[in-house]
């Protein structure tokens, strides 16, 4: 895989000490392993790269830590009445919708449709006391529900329930058609047996079939695969299903009329999940029965992929999903859970799901009620445990507190006559109506690429390009979005820099430095400083910060002595021309360390570059601090992940007047969710490098808005593999439009093709360098 197919993370070194000034030129250390003037002696030993990372890693858990607490400060509840609650907590019900992606506007429809497949018939299976029909109903777009009816053969029905399975689960294991669970839990059967219709859907599964004709050299989940793309677009899986479970509490409460209405939810596993987040979301689900889920979410980073929500810690834990739903009834149940892992080294992300700790659960509960308990007396939200430890599901126990809620009793002597299958194509109805579910949302998040350009125009409306003036004001909003909701943002001061350095080179045209500054508590940075030689008192130069790709380290562009043929000693290159030049660490190295990171810094809202953009404005900050160096002449230059950081890092950080992106640029929301593409990180296994979003707001067309009118340059091989010639060109005929066109500053943008690979080609990009950074170029 290329270096460009990865997002960056800048570590870098800040320093704001004075050095001084000697009589004549400017005065470095005297010897290797001396410091820089001005700074303390580096001593850290062993590879300070991962030092880096696990700092960082130290950082984000303290910080998840913290949420639990911190949440408070996103919830103004209002427990002086029912009414008066459900309308403070309203604002964070349509946040939930948005960070699990239910906000698509859902079908209206009368009833569901009736599946009859080949060699069914219209009642699939049927006893003394329901019948079984395949039904599906519409959701959202062209996405359908689909699943199964279980109807009372003998009277009115005394209640609508939503029994939703685990992902590996099919409704007919539920209904009791087909083996695979047990017969104590059996909610679906058990609860159509004791009077109500139960609607069963089905779930995405965690196998791996994939989208027919697409790549599958990754061994990806069907829910990871959905999720990847998904996720761009400011939708997810999760939202997705529980649409699909609000489109049928639709049919519900129409079909039943509002006051007659007893509609519940009940799931366990993946269901439980569903049905937590869809009574959380809509007040008309009378009850919810969560199974197997409900626990802190403390580290749902170590999950699986598909459970991956954009700011889930900073405002809800599971305790803050049931406050949504009090007072009306909850029922937890804590009992065995769904044991499911993907490994290392698949392609996908690492994760797995286990049995909740029954006493994280306990305190999970405790908490919920301590959050709405004025409303709930006594209290509704109800923990029921097995008898002999972690047992079954689904039990009796459960589902009587369950029916409770409408005065409802569990039949006390089920499965007197089993269900016969009238149609015995169970296996084939269920492998039919997935795939059709799996192209169902496959095609409709497609279809919401083919339009993201058009929304993200209308997102950007209010941008003034009429002058340059009008274009510096009007650009900030759409700046500070982009740093809050998308790259995310601590809200924490910075150390003082407190700047370590050892001399490491001592060559004829430079000298180079390590330097390691502070930034947070348990986060540093580090690189590489060349200072050309022969630098005069009281001259300034400017600076040239030269980021490597994935895996990299400042050693691959600054170091004279290895050759790296993706970055040809770019650094050095530079200094050598009079230059001086950083090259920081960045965080993504060592693989699912670092990515592991980002699912971390996501669960609070944040990314890799919430890290990483305070690096660099320590960095900034500190090089116009240097005495030969011109504070107004900071430009930055990065290939691949590195590419990706030019992108992302200048549009944030005050200081940098200039940004190159080498072989990176790209059409970045496509290239990330494309199901069609062969460039597609969809099936690729950079599992990190999904932005929540992104596709509704910032392509890279709309990033470079945010580094204009400083100057832009691309950097772009034909034979480079991160995409075609077409795809790049198309996006940077954007950034021209903008630069020449709208703003009339056309000279401070390029783009460079040359006949090469994923490189440094160093020629264009170089004379713009001396151009825009007023250095002049070697004879």
């Amino acid at each position: 895989m290329s270096l460009s197919y990865h997002r960056a993370l800048v570590a870098v070194v800040v320093w704001s000490t004075v050095l001084s000034l000697s009589e004549g030129p400017f005065c470095l250390a005297d010897e290797l392993g001396a410091p820089l003037a001005g700074t303390r002696p580096l001593e850290m030993q062993g590879d300070i790269a991962s030092q880096l990372v696990e700092g960082v890693d130290r950082f984000l858990l303290k910080q998840i830590d913290d949420s639990v607490e911190a949440r408070a400060a996103k919830w103004q509840r209002d427990l002086s009445s029912r009414e008066k609650y459900e309308q403070s907590v309203e604002s964070n019900r349509q946040r939930l919708a948005r960070f699990i992606g239910a906000v698509d506007e859902r079908t209206s429809y009368n009833a569901p449709e009736i599946i009859v497949e080949a060699g069914d018939s219209i009642t699939i299976a049927r006893n003394d006391r329901f019948q079984v029909t395949a039904i599906r109903w519409p959701a959202f777009g062209d996405v359908h529900g689909e699943g199964l009816l279980l109807t009372p053969t003998k009277g009115k029905a005394v209640a609508d329930i939503v029994a939703i399975p685990d992902a590996d689960v099919t409704p007919e294991q539920l209904a009791g058609l087909e083996a695979g669970v047990p017969a104590e839990s059996l909610y679906a059967r058990r609860l159509a047996e004791s009077g109500c219709r139960v609607v069963v859907p089905m779930l995405i599964n965690r196998h791996h079939e994939g989208l027919p004709g697409q790549p599958r050299s990754h061994k990806l989940t069907n829910r990871e695969l959905l999720y990847r793309s998904t996720f761009e677009m400011g939708r997810h899986l999760i939202g997705y299903e529980v649409q699909k479970v609000l489109a049928a509490v639709d049919w519900f409460a129409r079909d039943a009329g509002k006051e007659d209405a007893n509609i519940g939810v009940i799931g366990w596993g993946e269901g439980g999940l569903v049905a937590l987040h869809a009574a959380a979301l809509d007040p008309r689900i009378d009850a919810a029965c969560v199974s197997g889920y409900f626990d802190s979410r403390q580290k749902v980073w170590d999950e699986t992929l598909d459970r991956n929500v954009f700011h889930r810690l900073a405002e809800f834990g599971d305790a803050e999903l049931a406050s949504l739903i009090a007072p009306r009834t909850l029922v937890v149940e804590a009992c065995r859970g769904v044991e499911f892992e993907v490994p290392p080294g698949t392609g996908g992300g690492p994760g797995k799901l286990t049995t909740p700790d029954l006493a994280s659960v306990e305190r999970e509960v405790v908490r919920a009620r301590q959050l709405s308990e004025i409303l709930s007396s006594p209290p509704t939200l109800k923990l029921v445990t097995s008898k002999n430890g972690f047992g079954p599901h689904g039990t009796p126990d459960v589902l009587t507190e369950f029916l409770a809620h409408w005065n409802l009793k569990l039949l006390e002597d089920p499965f007197s006559v089993p269900p016969s299958n009238a149609a015995p194509g169970a296996n084939s109805r269920h492998a039919a109506r997935h795939r059709r579910q799996m192209h169902e949302i496959d095609r409709h998040t497609q279809q919401l690429l083919n339009g993201s350009a058009e929304v993200r125009k209308k997102f950007f409306a209010q941008l003034d390009t009429s002058s340059l003036e009008k274009y510096a004001e009007t650009i900030e909003p759409y700046r500070e979005y982009f740093r809050d909701e998308v790259v995310g943002s601590f809200d924490l001061p910075l150390l003082p820099a407190n700047p370590r350095s050892r001399q490491i080179f001592d060559e004829p045209e430079f000298t180079g430095y390590e330097v390691v500054l502070d930034v947070w508590p348990d986060v540093f940075a580090y690189g590489i400083l060349l200072v050309p030689k022969g630098i005069q008192a009281g001259e300034r130069r400017p600076v040239v910060v030269c980021q490597h790709g994935l895996e990299g380290r400042p050693r691959d562009v600054a170091d004279p002595s290895v050759q790296n043929p993706a970055y040809h000693q770019y650094a050095v290159q530079l200094a050598k021309r009079g230059f001086v030049t950083f090259a920081p660490q960045n965080l993504y190295i060592f693989q699912d360390r670092f990515r592991t990171l980002q699912r971390k810094a996501n669960t609070l809202g944040k990314t890799l570059f919430s890290v990483i953009v305070p690096q660099h404005q320590q960095i900034v900050d500190w090089l116009a601090g240097l005495p030969m160096v011109d504070p107004e002449q900071i430009a930055f230059y990065g290939l691949s992940y590195g590419g990706k950081s030019a992108m992302r890092i200048p549009p944030l950080v005050k200081g940098y007047c200039l940004s190159i992106c080498s072989a990176d640029f790209n059409e970045w929301v496509w290239k990330n969710m494309s199901t069609t593409t062969p460039y597609s990180y969809v099936w690729t296994g950079e599992y990190e490098i999904f932005e929540f979003d992104l596709g509704q707001t910032f392509n890279y067309a709309e990033m470079a808005a945010l580094i204009a009118p400083r100057p832009f340059m691309v950097e772009r091989g034909h034979f480079d593999g991160v995409a075609p010639d077409e795809e790049v060109a198309y996006e940077y005929a954007k950034v021209r439009h903008l630069y020449a066109a709208k703003l009339g500053i056309g000279d401070r943008t390029e783009i460079e093709f040359f006949v090469g690979p994923h490189t440094i080609n160093g020629k264009g990009t170089f004379a713009f360098l001396h151009q825009h950074l007023k250095w002049p170029e070697p004879n």
